[in-house]
């Protein structure tokens, strides 16, 4: 049996709305030229703390805040705590005795393994085995009920994915609901723990590990939220999603606190690339697969057995590239010289063959190196592997880093 429970009507702050684009140099290629972009709840909010809203995945997102520069940004959050609004991305429930069972039919991680309220990174494939879309798939109390997020960038693709894999499901019932209108904030930062800690009145943090998720009640009016340990920029932190009639409220009560900043779109960026993390559209896409990508460990053990039931989409040809190998990885760089943008072409030592190509690249801030990512032809993989990169039409010398760039602080 199958039930697909329609979405709820988006709130209106979340209605497509006229904005005009604003070219910023060095992000370009993250934000799509529209004429329209929806807005997040908290678009209100953000004007009235001094925003710079951009268009980004189809929405209008804050770049920055007043006069504070994207590197101020940047390092207050690896220092203390900082908060993104992250509400443009698409929440799912799936619910129902065949929830379990369906989610495994589009991704190749092993659910079936994760302890109630734990999460693991996935990824929704294609027939021939590319990334459709990557995201966070929660478990909640038991085999009947998860929580997904996937990327804003992808809403219409993932939707019509998931609406087409339901229409052949066979299995027993589903029930899916996106979640529109619902707030989502991201807390990061060493001291993110002590400031949500000040508002959740009953529970202690520090028994929700890295990975872990549950329900808090959060803030002067004992929100009922749901709380997931882990984030985009590999410091400790917290993806909270928020009842859409609390939103605002919710917010401004954890910005209060004088050790949290407001992190706009532009340190967003340099953090997750600090932390190896991907964007789609830039670091994936459907063409990629997981192992090239660097993600072979989402797939679960028990998903490699060929004849396994329930396969999941293009299995022959990632279990083929696991067994063999291959033809590109995604690997870091560290480039002299100058930073490296998206499209730069990766050579190799000699200057004479195309090896490569960046696909996300900044002058880190922590490190004060230039830092980039990118796809390799395997063989020139491995770490310390000295390349060129063409930069403006000059060749730079570059070597093969491991990721992250920048160690990792999850709270395990």
């Amino acid at each position: 049996m199958l039930l697909v429970r329609p979405a709820r009507a988006a709130l209106r702050s979340t209605t497509s709305r006229p904005l005009r684009y604003i070219p910023v140099r060095g992000f370009a290629t993250s934000f799509s030229v529209l004429e329209e972009a929806k807005r997040t709840p908290l678009y209100d909010y953000h004007l009235s703390q001094g925003a710079k809203m951009v268009p980004f995945a189809g929405w209008s997102m804050p770049l920055s805040y007043g006069d504070v520069g994207q590197i101020t940004a940047h390092n207050h959050v690896r220092s203390s705590a900082g908060l993104f609004d992250v509400s443009h991305m698409l929440q799912h429930s799936f619910r129902g005795p065949g929830a379990q069972t369906f989610l495994e039919s589009l991704c190749p991680s092993s659910l079936s393994s994760l302890t109630p309220w734990s999460s693991t990174l996935s990824v929704l494939l294609n027939e021939t085995g590319g990334i459709v879309d990557d995201t966070i798939i929660s478990k909640q109390a038991s085999d009947s009920e998860f929580y997904v997020v996937t990327n804003a960038g992808r809403a219409t693709e993932d939707r019509a994915y998931i609406t087409g894999k339901l229409s052949e499901w066979t299995g027993e019932q589903v029930d899916w609901e996106t979640m529109d209108g619902w707030g989502l904030v991201a807390l990061q930062g060493p001291t993110a723990a002590e400031v949500l800690q000040a508002l959740v009145s009953e529970g202690d943090l520090a028994d929700l590990k890295f990975g872990k998720s549950g329900f808090y009640k959060i803030g002067r009016d004992n929100v009922k939220c749901h709380v997931a340990r882990g984030g985009y920029t590999g410091e400790d932190g917290f993806e909270i999603s928020i009842p859409p009639e609390y939103t605002v409220q919710l917010t401004k009560e954890i910005t209060a606190n004088e050790k949290v900043m407001l992190i706009g779109l532009g340190a967003r960026d340099s953090l997750r690339l600090e932390a190896g993390m991907c964007l789609y559209g830039h670091d994936l896409d459907e063409s990629i697969s997981p192992v090239e990508a660097g993600l072979t460990w989402v797939i679960g053990k028990d998903r490699r057995i060929p004849d396994s039931p329930n396969p999941f989409p293009g299995k022959s040809r990632i279990l083929d590239e696991i067994a063999s190998g291959p033809k590109k990885r995604r690997v870091g760089f560290e480039v002299s010289g100058a930073p490296a943008r998206e499209g730069c072409r990766v050579l190799d030592s000699t200057g004479q063959q195309q090896i490569g190509a960046i696909t996300s690249g900044i002058p880190s801030p922590t490190t004060g190196k230039n830092i980039a990512m990118g796809y390799i032809s395997s063989g020139y993989h491995k770490k310390g592997t000295e390349v060129l990169v063409e930069i403006r039409k000059k060749l730079r010398e570059a070597v093969v880093r491991p990721m992250p760039f920048v160690p990792t602080k999850y709270f395990k």
